[in-house]
C-alpha cells in the first residue's frame, strides 16, 4: 500500500505541473492589459503603469513570470492579486463557504442518488424503475443556469419557502437550495450508475450463493450486493467532488454565493491572472486528491483488490 500511495504522488508532479502550466500561460497570454483596465474608460497614467507593471513583475519575460510563480506555489505562496491581496488569503475567505456548498451538494447526490438507484436497479422495469429513468432524464437535460432560475422562482420568490438569494454566505440553511441545484446532474448520474451496477450484479453468482444460504435480504443486498456494485459509483464521486468545488461558478453566481466559483468568476471578468492561476492550482489539488482517495477506496468496498 506504502508504495502504492508513493507512486502516485509521483504520478501526480507532472500532472500538477502540466496543468498549471498550461492555465499560466493561457490566462497570462489573453487579449488586453488588466493593469490598463484599472483606470476604467480614463487613459492609465504611463508612470503609475509602469510602477505598478514593476511592481507584478509583468515587465519580466513571460517564462520567468512562470518560474517565479512555480517557486512561489512549492513554498506555500500563490501570488497577489491586483490589489495587493495575498491570492492564499482570498482563497481561504471564500474556500469554506464553497466547501460547505460542496459537501451539500455531495451528500444530497450520495443519499438520494444511491437510494433512487438502488430501488430503481431492484424492481428493473417496474413502475419505480421506468419513473426513475425519467425523472433522472429530465434532470439531466435541464441545464444547470435553467434550473437554478426554476428553482429560485419557484420556491424562492413564489412559494417563498426560502430567500431567492443568500444574504448571510455562512448560514449553512441559506446554501441548500443552492446544494440542491448544484447536485442535482451528479446526482441523476450517480442514480444511473448504481441502478445499471445493481441490475447487473443481481444476477452474479455470488448473490445466489448468498441467498441459497438463507442469508437475510438485507444482509443480501447491504453486504455483498451493494458493496460491489458501489465501485464504478465511487470513481464518479471521485471526481465528482473536485467538479463540484470549480463547477460551483454558476450556482454561486444565481444564488449570489460568495465562494470559489464567485471569486474566480470576478477574477476572470477583471483579467486577474495570478488570482485565476492560484485559484485553478487549489482547485488541480483537490482532484489529485480526491482521485488517490478513490483509488484507496476500491480496496475497501472489494476485499480482492491488493495494492503492491
Amino acid at each position: 500500500m506504502g508504495r502504492f500511495v508513493a507512486r502516485r504522488l509521483l504520478q501526480m508532479i507532472p500532472v500538477f505541473l502540466g496543468t498549471t502550466a498550461l492555465i499560466f500561460f493561457m490566462v497570462h497570454l489573453l487579449p488586453g492589459d488588466p493593469l490598463a483596465a484599472l483606470w476604467g474608460d480614463k487613459a492609465p497614467d504611463p508612470v503609475q503603469l509602469a510602477a505598478l507593471r514593476h511592481q507584478q513583475h509583468f515587465d519580466e519575460p513571460l517564462i520567468q513570470q512562470y518560474l517565479d510563480y512555480m517557486g512561489g506555489l512549492f513554498t506555500g505562496d500563490f501570488g497577489k492579486a491586483l490589489d495587493g491581496r495575498p491570492v492564499l488569503d482570498k482563497i481561504t475567505e471564500a474556500l469554506p463557504v464553497t466547501v460547505q456548498l460542496a459537501l451539500l451538494a455531495f451528500g444530497f447526490e450520495i443519499v438520494l442518488g444511491i437510494g433512487i438507484g438502488l430501488f430503481a436497479g431492484l424492481r428493473r422495469g417496474k413502475v419505480f424503475d421506468k419513473s426513475a429513468l425519467v425523472f433522472t432524464l429530465l434532470l439531466i437535460s435541464i441545464p444547470v443556469p435553467v434550473l437554478g432560475f426554476l428553482f429560485q422562482t419557484i420556491f424562492g420568490i413564489n412559494l417563498k419557502w426560502v430567500k431567492p438569494t443568500v444574504q448571510d454566505s455562512t448560514d449553512i440553511t441559506q446554501l441548500v437550495l443552492p446544494a440542491i441545484v448544484l447536485g442535482s446532474l451528479s446526482l441523476a448520474y450517480v442514480a444511473r450508475l448504481t441502478r445499471t451496477s445493481i441490475a447487473e450484479n443481481i444476477k452474479a453468482d455470488y448473490v445466489r450463493t448468498a441467498v441459497a444460504k438463507g442469508l437475510p435480504r438485507r444482509r443480501v443486498i447491504g453486504t455483498h450486493l451493494l458493496r460491489n456494485s458501489l465501485i464504478p459509483v465511487v470513481t464518479f464521486l471521485g471526481t465528482d467532488l473536485g467538479a463540484l468545488m470549480g463547477g460551483a461558478i454558476v450556482t454561486e453566481g444565481i444564488f449570489n454565493v460568495q465562494g470559489v466559483g464567485h471569486a474566480l468568476y470576478q477574477a476572470i471578468n477583471m483579467k486577474e491572472g495570478a488570482t485565476v492561476s492560484g485559484f485553478v492550482a487549489f482547485l488541480v489539488i483537490v482532484y489529485l486528491a480526491a482521485g488517490l482517495i478513490v483509488d484507496l477506496l476500491y480496496a475497501v468496498l472489494d476485499p480482492r483488490i491488493r495494492y503492491a
